[in-house]
């Protein structure tokens, strides 16, 4: 018992010091707990392969289908046409959007998700992004109790009460107290933000990608476009120059790839499988196709064809020549294909080169076009730098992508498990998470990257913990002191020193670990004053979920306070205010569902 307590208060101290990763605080904590002797090694690593750590990986990979094939994106623009740039309006979507979704993709999921969207709602509402961004945290935190999946405090409370009496808690058997919860979170911010907010907005902004192309249009200045024509065997134009060739006076060469894609001289003789570069106007570039023997493989990419400039399929992407690239003196020209993607244009010290073969120098800016994973794939590549993500363009931009059916399919799937019943948790997970590799929607390389194995490592760690303060007697301990401080005031009593002992733990520990240490106390005291466990359990989900008084509660705290301008207390005032509501509602609905006897 005194070792469980010594691990106790140094994970704590740890905790709160912040100056350790949370995962090697964990690390540390099972290592002490073994060397101690509170617990055996067995138990020490048993953590790690728990049903519960499991589960929660599965969840990430589920999340980053969803972001992956657009449906994220979907839905903030639909919030941002459908919400207008009232403040009270904007909030209440961006909040019950955030919390809808915080119930798939946990708290943090929803919070990065909705970040960009967020930002851009304030930038066109006029409004500080201080007001918009702790709130949507806020409701995050209340949305990952709607259902068993929105966080890994639900999946402890629901895994304690399934081994204390044979039944967990439904899948959404939560929303019973959440959709309350989530009401109260909005109602706090909407009525009360303006005067418990501060009204900042940072100069560094999480980049906004809604009107990407048309930048890039603009830039560089994609009025007239490209013609390919592929020289086909048995071509007239076979064996003699371009220049030497009839043609329409508007039509231009711009350049000649050859058959191994290499750029070759306009003057050579043309060969079969070369394809000609040229603008010009439609009527002209057919004419000359059709009497030299050639064929149109690509049509012009213009501002007037944006929807083919980026889809489902298909992106833009800008890319720089940096210093001592194997690309400087190479030549390129508006239409040349290398490596799968298109050369659009080049710019050159701000000025766009035109129509013309351009041997690259330092510095120099290329727009390319092509599918998805070419346009990605640049972002490994030496030669050059990509001056904006693809993958966070495609995500922002592009809604409801090719393989969206498809991960809502298996979201679905998922879901059905384990609102059915059917299979634990655990299995669910991996089912959706093998589903999502499995149909397309995610890579395996981005389903191991989606996971956060901090969160992991952090679950696995202090599961040895939890289980050290049940066996070692440390959680009776505890709990007889809550009781004797609580006296005879029965359930409620009870609930309101749990609440205050999760909620004071989890401003400076993570809920997940707050609710790891907690559940066991919560146990040993409803067993000793016989008060049912389904509320008590209930209540520790709630008030581990109510991580607000400071950014280091949770990551989506942390997440919103760079682009929210936000200081370290500056939580505090909103927070309070929303813990106060949420214990109001926990103490008035959770005896109601679940009765104390």
């Amino acid at each position: 018992m005194v070792a469980s307590f010594a691990v106790l208060g140094g994970a704590i101290v740890l905790f709160a010091w912040n100056r350790l990763p949370v995962g090697i605080v964990a690390i540390l904590t099972a290592l002490a707990l073994w060397l101690t002797g509170a617990v055996d090694l067995d138990t020490a690593l048993a953590g790690f392969g728990d049903p519960i750590v499991i589960f929660i990986a599965t969840l990430f990979v589920i999340s980053e289908g969803l972001e992956q094939s657009g449906v994220t994106a979907w839905a903030g623009q639909v919030l941002t046409a459908k919400a207008g740039t009232g403040r009270t309006r904007l909030l209440v979507a961006l909040m019950a959007l955030g919390a809808v979704m915080a119930a798939v993709v946990t708290p943090n999921g929803a919070a990065a998700a909705l970040l960009p969207v967020a930002v851009i709602a304030a930038r066109k509402a006029g409004e500080s992004t201080s007001q918009m961004l702790m709130p949507l945290a806020f409701a995050a935190s209340a949305g990952a109790l709607l259902a068993l999946s929105g966080s890994t405090v639900n999946v402890i409370v629901s895994e304690a009460l399934a081994a204390e009496t044979g039944r967990p808690f439904r899948f959404f058997e939560f929303a019973v107290v959440g959709v309350p919860l989530v009401a109260v979170t909005v109602a706090v911010a909407a009525l009360g933000g303006r005067f418990l907010l501060p009204r900042r907005t940072p100069d560094s902004l999480p980049s906004d990608f809604s009107r990407h192309v048309d930048t890039l249009v603009e830039h560089y200045q994609l009025d007239h476009g490209f013609f390919r024509l592929r020289v086909d065997a048995g071509a007239a134009a076979v064996g003699h120059p371009w220049p030497t060739l009839a043609g329409p006076d508007d039509l231009q060469a711009i350049g000649l790839q050859d058959l191994t894609g290499e750029p070759a001289p306009l003057g050579r003789a043309l060969e079969p499988g070369d394809v000609l570069v040229v603008t010009g106007a439609v009527e002209s570039v057919s004419a000359a196709a059709a009497d030299h023997g050639m064929t149109v493989v690509r049509t012009p990419l213009t501002r007037a064809t944006r929807t083919e400039l980026l889809n489902k399929e298909v992106g833009v992407a800008e890319l720089v020549v940096p210093p001592r690239s194997d690309a400087i003196g190479r030549t390129f020209f508006p239409g040349i294909v290398r490596d799968d993607v298109t050369v659009l244009g080049i710019n050159r010290l701000g000025r766009e080169r035109g129509a013309e073969p351009t041997a690259l120098a330092e510095g120099d800016m290329l727009l390319v076009h092509g599918t998805w994973p070419a346009i990605e794939a640049l972002a490994y590549d030496q030669e050059v730098l990509v001056v904006d993500s693809p993958e966070l363009v495609r995500r922002q931009t592009v809604a409801l992508g090719s393989t969206a059916p498809r991960a809502l399919a298996v979201l679905a799937v998922t879901i059905v498990l384990l609102a059915g019943g059917i299979t634990t948790p655990a299995v669910a997970g991996l089912v959706g998470a093998v589903l999502m590799v499995l149909t397309g929607v995610v890579s395996s390389q981005q389903a191991y990257r989606a996971i956060s194995w901090q969160t992991v490592v952090l679950v696995g760690g202090l599961i040895p913990l939890s289980v050290a303060i049940q066996t070692s007697g440390a959680a009776e301990v505890i709990a007889d002191a809550m009781i004797r401080l609580v006296g005879d005031g029965g359930g409620y009593a009870l609930l309101a020193a749990l609440f205050l002992l999760t909620a004071t733990l989890g401003q400076v520990v993570s809920n997940t670990a707050t609710v790891l240490i907690v559940t066991p106390i919560a146990v040993a005291a409803a067993t000793e004053t016989g008060v049912a466990l389904a509320p008590v359990l209930m209540l520790v989900a709630v008030a581990g979920a109510a991580s607000f008084l400071t950014p280091i509660a949770t990551p989506a705290n942390m997440l919103v306070m760079g682009p929210g301008g936000y200081r370290f207390g500056d939580y505090w005032k909103l927070g309070l205010s929303t813990m106060v509501t949420w214990l109001a509602v926990a103490l008035l609905v959770i005896p109601l569902v679940w009765p104390f006897t």
